[in-house]
């Protein structure tokens, strides 16, 4: 028995808490860009609707920014270790990637924010692309053997930051037209660029949401993983508690 909340008790807990984080204001995200649109409301009205989509966008990005960090240390708790210079790795993504995040916010529209704007940019598609030549390298070393559900949410995650990034692109229109909206007020014109961007954009939307659930139902289910009461259940929880490493 042990008192207090462990370490994994604790990773668990803030793995459920980002991934509420992240999927719940991304809806949020989505309901106001649908006003942004909206035939009857006024052009303040959906100026106000687009202000709140970048408001209420830095709360998934930011839950997005910590999530490989929290999955890598609970991966450790199923056995998958890391070398010294993996877990440096793991542990300094998250605060790094998050302050790219809040300084592309909080400088705004300043040569410091653009370049923390691109920097991110550059980074999500450096984990598009490393991520699964990872999980790649991982699963023919046998190394996932024992956690293979941990590759396939990792592919996920990989896909999430695809469709992510197609997402922004599909949604530039719209962001424009909103700017667009605020300089000159309404047009035919900018009303069914805007429109048409975010129909566009949307298949993406659906694509990140499912992700997002299957991810977190692998993480429940543990597809793979050996059983409770198996051989290699037992052993590797023998190996954690007296701390041996696990081949």
């Amino acid at each position: 028995m042990q008192d207090g909340v462990t370490g994994y008790e604790l990773l668990q807990f803030l793995h459920v808490f980002l991934f509420v984080f992240w999927l719940g204001p991304d809806v949020a995200v989505y309901v106001w860009s649908r006003k942004t649109v909206e035939a009857g409301a006024s052009a303040e009205q959906r100026i106000v609707a687009g202000q709140m989509m970048t408001l209420v966008d830095f709360i998934p990005r930011a839950a997005i920014s910590l999530m490989l960090t929290v999955g890598g240390l609970l991966s450790e708790y199923v056995g998958l270790e890391h070398s010294w210079w993996q877990m440096a790795g793991i542990i300094l993504l998250g605060p790094v990637w998050l302050a790219l995040v809040l300084a592309g916010i909080v400088r705004d529209r300043t040569p410091f924010g653009a370049t923390a704007r691109r920097l991110e940019t550059w980074l999500r598609w450096a984990l598009i692309i490393v991520v699964p030549l990872s999980v790649a390298y991982s699963t023919l070393t046998g190394r996932l053997a024992i956690a293979p559900y941990v590759g396939a949410k990792l592919l996920l995650f990989a896909a999430i930051l695809l469709f992510g990034q197609l997402l922004r692109a599909r949604l530039a229109p719209l962001r424009q037209g909103l700017a667009d909206l605020a300089a000159s007020g309404p047009s035919p014109a900018v009303d069914e660029a805007m429109r048409r961007s975010l129909a566009s954009s949307r298949p993406y939307t659906v694509a990140i949401w499912a992700a997002i659930l299957v991810a977190a139902l692998m993480g429940v289910v543990k597809p793979g993983a050996p059983s409770e009461g198996s051989p290699d259940s037992a052993t590797l929880r023998f190996d954690q508690a007296i701390g041996a490493p696990n081949n």
